[in-house]
C-alpha cells in the first residue's frame, strides 16, 4: 500500500543575509508517523517549521503541506495544522479554560462543542483541576501542557511541536510522550517533533532528520542513520570476552580485512573497511570463548550526536 505524503519539501532554503538557516532541505513525512527534527539550537529546525506554516517565506525551493503551498495558502495550512511553539504565549489574566475557549472561537468551534473538547484535552494533558485557574499562576510545565491542548482544540490532521517538553519534570515528560504516541497510533495523526533531546527522539520517533548548521546530514529510521553518516569512515568494532584480550586477539587476527587490532581498557578495537561482527561471533563460538561485549562504534544515534552536536549548541547565539 502506498503511504500518503502529508509534508513534502524540495530544495527548501532560507537565508538571512549571509547566514544560511536552512539549506536545500528535501523531506517526505507520511500520515500517522512521528517524525523528529533533531539538532542543536541554531541548526535550522525552527526556521523549517515557520516555512511549513507559512509564517516565513523561503528564499528558494518550496514545500507542500497536505497538498497546499504554505506561502500561497497559509490559511488552509493553519486550519489543518496544530502548532506548539517553544515559547507559547497566553493571556495571563484569563484562565486556562478561557484561553482555550478563545482559541476555539477563532477556529469557528461553537461554545458547547468547545467546552466538551476542553474537558477532554484537560484530562489528556494532565491539567484537569487547573483549567479554571488564571494562566499567570501556571508553572512553565503547565503552560506547555496548555499549549499542547491549544494546538489540538481544532482536531488537526498534523501537529508540529517545537521542544514540547522543555521545562516539564521527568514524570510529566513521560506522560506527554505517551500522549504523542497515542495521537499517532490511535488517531493516525502526523506529528512533527523538533527537539535537541536525543533520548526523546529515540523513544518516540519513527524517523528522524539530523540537522547540523542548516543541512540535513542524515534522514530515516534511527537504525539506518549511523550507516548514512559514517559511510565514508572505517568500521571500528569493540569486542570483549571473558577469557581476556590476548587470547581474543589471536582468534580475531585470523579475520581477513582487519587492518588494526589494539587493546583499550580490556576491550579489543578492530578496524576494518567492512562490518566484521558476523565473522567475530562465528570465530568466538568456534573457539568456545564467552563473548561479553560487541559494538560497532560510531553507528548509533548517541555516537552521531556526540560527533556532530558537541560544541555546536547555541550556534551564533540564535535560534534559527
Amino acid at each position: 500500500m502506498t503511504r500518503e505524503k502529508v509534508i513534502v519539501t524540495e530544495k527548501l532554503t532560507k537565508r538571512y543575509g549571509h547566514i544560511v538557516a536552512v539549506d536545500n532541505l528535501d523531506l517526505e513525512i507520511f500520515r500517522g508517523e512521528i517524525f523528529g527534527l533533531l539538532g542543536p539550537n541554531g541548526a535550522g529546525k525552527t526556521t523549517t517549521i515557520l516555512m511549513l506554516l507559512g509564517l516565513t517565506e523561503p528564499t528558494s525551493g518550496g514545500a507542500r503541506v497536505l497538498g497546499f503551498d504554505p506561502t500561497r495558502n497559509p490559511l488552509e495550512v493553519k486550519s489543518a495544522v496544530g502548532y506548539l511553539p517553544e515559547r507559547v504565549g497566553f493571556y495571563e489574566h484569563m484562565t486556562g479554560r478561557e484561553n482555550l475557549s478563545y482559541i476555539a472561537a477563532l477556529n469557528n468551534i461553537d461554545y458547547k462543542t468547545a467546552q466538551v473538547k476542553i474537558d477532554e484535552l484537560a484530562q489528556q494533558v494532565g491539567l484537569d483541576g487547573a483549567m479554571d485557574r488564571k494562566v499567570g499562576e501556571y508553572s512553565h510545565g503547565m503552560r506547555q501542557r496548555l499549549g499542547l491542548a491549544s494546538c489540538l482544540i481544532k482536531s488537526p490532521e498534523i501537529i508540529i511541536l517545537d521542544e514540547p517538553t522543555v521545562g516539564i519534570d521527568p514524570k510529566g515528560t513521560r506522560e506527554v510522550q505517551d500522549f504523542i504516541l497515542q495521537l499517532s497510533r490511535e488517531k493516525n495523526m502526523t506529528v512533527l517533533l523538533s527537539s535537541h533531546l536525543l533520548y526523546q527522539v529515540q523513544q518516540i520517533c519513527d524517523r528522524v532528520a539530523i540537522f547540523v548548521r542548516g543541512r540535513v546530514i542524515a534522514s530515516g529510521p534511527i537504525e539506518t542513520l549511523g550507516r548514512q553518516v559514517m559511510s565514508d569512515q572505517p568500521c571500528v568494532i569493540e569486542v570483549q570476552c571473558a577469557e581476556g584480550p590476548d587470547l581474543l586477539r589471536q582468534v580475531l587476527e585470523q579475520i581477513p580485512g582487519v587492518e588494526k587490532c589494539r587493546e583499550v581498557e580490556g576491550k579489543l578495537l578492530l578496524i576494518s573497511r567492512e562490518d566484521k561482527r558476523k565473522e567475530i561471533v562465528s570465530l568466538v563460538q568456534q573457539n568456545n570463548l564467552t563473548l561479553l561485549h560487541l559494538r560497532l562504534r560510531g553507528y548509533d544515534l548517541d555516537d552521531i550526536y556526540q560527533r556532530y552536536f558537541q560544541g555546536v549548541e547555541g550556534l551564533d547565539g540564535e535560534n534559527l
